[in-house]
């Protein structure tokens, strides 16, 4: 008998993952592996951000770390005057509570999210109700 702690299953970015609407301009926002998909202790989103992109300004109740897969910008401590550069390879980690938003002047694509998920993340979007 296996558990459904053993199922391995891959995660098609193009199709399988569903907007979220944490982009303030120039970008998209994808949830990637969520409660909706059976996690539970762990989020990553897909943000992709082009010239002149940012997210809205995010906060959450848990830390939370995001992958820079490409690209450059930074991300922009909202609760104070501090910005710190995002280059390909950079992990960064925001703490529980803090507000931020990532911007870039050219292009970034970012994976990470909050750990464990943020129901807050996911609230009123049709398409994911129901999956918390």
């Amino acid at each position: 008998m296996t558990s459904s702690a053993n199922v391995v299953r891959v995660i098609d970015t193009s199709s399988d993952c569903p907007e979220i609407p944490i982009i303030e301009r120039n970008g998209r926002g994808r949830v990637v592996l969520w409660p909706g998909n059976g996690a539970r202790f762990r989020s990553f989103q897909l943000i992709s951000l082009t010239e002149g992109g940012s997210t809205i300004p995010l906060s959450h109740a848990s830390d939370c770390v995001y992958y820079v897969i490409s690209g450059t910008g930074r991300i922009v401590d909202l609760g104070g005057d501090g910005t710190s550069e995002l280059v390909e390879g950079t992990m960064v980690h925001i703490d529980a509570g803090d507000s931020y938003r990532i911007e870039t002047d050219a292009r970034i694509e970012i994976l990470g999210g909050p750990c464990p998920p943020d129901a807050a993340f996911y609230a009123g979007i049709a398409a994911l109700e129901g999956a918390l």
